[in-house]
């Protein structure tokens, strides 16, 4: 029986949560599926392309391919919209590590587009529309990777914390560490994105 697309990337993503992109290779994938691993080339022409293939399915079990809503505020929005990018790459083992270095794909450009609207709609040139979407879905990706690297390492780093006598002559740090070490994940996430969104409300203040 052929082998279908859809099957070997919801196997790849399968794979990637039990053993972690290090430990996903063609040649494990095509044991699973039970073929020989040329058998993959069929549909992708290399790793990368199934990579690409893999992180565009991911969004699209995030729900990250909707279009802006009419009416829409441009900041709820790019907040709703970062956090469920989030929630995507966090649903999956090594999401953050999957899905950095792709590129928008056709399927995504309409997202794209009705984003770019808002945001020229605000105020912004599409340049600066764009250099704002690829700024936080930056600071999303790098987020989402520190959390993944976190959770991978944490038995590695069970005991390990910073001693106040280490801080002591740092005052301000340690004051500073004191707030930020034991944050929320969300109300920690959701501060750094607001930052970038204030930016954003500047630039348009001007």
């Amino acid at each position: 029986m052929k082998l279908q697309r859809d099957v070997v990337i919801r196997t790849a993503l399968e794979l990637l949560d039990e053993v972690g992109i290090e430990g996903l290779s063609t040649r494990r994938l095509a044991e699973r599926l039970g073929v020989q691993s040329p058998a993959l080339y069929w549909h992708f022409k290399n790793k990368r392309a199934l990579l690409d293939a893999m992180a565009a399915a991911m969004m699209d079990e995030g729900g990250m391919r909707r279009t802006v809503e009419p009416g829409a505020d441009w900041r709820t929005w790019l907040a709703e919209d970062a956090r469920r990018f989030r929630r995507a790459l966090l649903a999956r083992r090594d999401g953050a590590r999957l899905h950095a270095g792709t590129r928008p794909e056709p399927a995504e450009f309409a997202a794209v587009e009705s984003e770019t609207a808002l945001l020229c709609t605000a105020g912004l040139s599409p340049a600066d529309a764009l250099r704002a979407q690829i700024a936080i879905g930056r600071y999303v990706v790098g987020w989402v990777l520190e959390e993944q690297a976190d959770a991978a390492d944490a038995d590695d780093r069970e005991g390990e914390r910073m001693a106040a006598a280490d801080l002591a002559a740092y005052p301000l740090f340690a004051e500073g560490m004191a707030v930020v070490h034991d944050a929320d994940p969300e109300a920690a996430f959701d501060y750094g994105l607001n930052l970038l969104l204030d930016g954003i409300a500047a630039r348009l203040a001007r």
